[in-house]
């Protein structure tokens, strides 16, 4: 007869101590009491027939056979999360939605055809779809109110899975007759960070990742805080200020003459579109599909 398979949650326990550098924070991220903890890693180490951990004053590190151990442990976790993924789906067949979190730039301008192509593969399947900024999708993903979300912001936290779609690029946008549109020059870096912009609300991708790109941007304080891409362009053209948006949402207005791109001198921001889920890093299901028609090359940006 086979030996006893580890208990999954001591698995996951241990996992976390690794993660985390400590007993205490491995506990606390299960949200378990330190004792319990305690004797479910010993209970570990005695099936295992050897020390895991090196305990010490700052902290618990894996040992040698601790870091392999970890490797299959993660290997072990994943397959049970894809075997009870399977069970849920397998329950009613009949039952393929999915809920879906997306930032507001993916929402306006991606996802319409990403919808639509998924509704041609499979048809049974029917997403919810919610309209939110990129902090509150990762919220979602974290809590588990949302299976897949997709997102602008290039500050993904540890424990979620994450897919690079493809890339973005930010303009810096201004109403025609704003000084930088009359200017034969290149807008430098140092001026656009220390130039107050319209910008859209705290936790926006698009504004995350500028604030990454452009880091002194942050400390200018913005002349307008809006809700949507929609709202700073208007904002824009009606004089405002200028902004940084992402290409996908202000195309249209630059084909329009409604607003003026402004070059900038020497680099050019790009960021990426990520898909992020929680669970297995294995995507599967409805989930999977809707993935793999955002990530198609056919559907590259122009």
């Amino acid at each position: 007869m086979p030996d006893a398979l580890p208990n999954l949650q001591a698995l996951a326990l241990f996992l976390a101590v690794v993660d985390e550098g400590g007993l205490g924070a491995g506990a606390r991220r299960l949200e378990m009491h330190q004792p319990n903890a305690s004797r479910m890693i010993a209970q570990l180490e005695a099936q295992a027939g050897t020390a895991l951990l090196d305990r010490g004053p700052r902290g618990s590190r894996p040992t040698s056979a601790g870091l392999l151990y970890a490797a299959h442990a993660r290997e072990l976790l994943d397959a049970a999360e894809e075997f009870s993924a399977w069970l849920r789906h397998s329950r009613d067949e009949d039952a393929r939605e999915l809920r879906v979190g997306v930032s507001m730039t993916i929402a306006e301008h991606l996802m319409p055809a990403w919808l639509t192509e998924l509704r041609r593969l499979s048809p049974r399947v029917r997403v919810d779809l919610e309209v939110l900024n990129s902090t509150q999708v990762l919220a979602g993903i974290h809590d588990g109110h949302l299976q897949l979300g997709f997102v602008e912001t290039p500050h993904v936290p540890r424990g979620v899975n994450a897919m690079t779609l493809r890339e973005d690029e930010l303009v810096v946008v201004v109403a025609p007759d704003h000084r930088w549109a009359l200017s034969a020059e290149p807008l430098e870096p140092a001026e656009l960070a220390q130039t107050p912009l319209v910008v859209r609300e705290g936790g926006s991708g698009t504004r995350d990742a500028f604030e990454e790109l452009l880091p002194g941007a942050s400390r200018t304080p913005p002349v307008q805080e809006l809700g949507s891409n929609a709202a700073v362009r208007i904002a824009v053209a009606s004089g405002a200020g200028p902004a940084v948006l992402s290409m996908l949402a202000v195309r249209s207005s630059l084909e329009a003459g409604q607003l003026h791109r402004v070059p900038l001198a020497g680099t050019r921001l790009r960021r990426l579109l990520t898909a992020v889920w929680s669970g297995p890093r294995r995507l599967s299901g409805p989930a999977a599909e809707l993935v793999e028609v955002a990530s198609a090359p056919t559907r590259a940006l122009r």
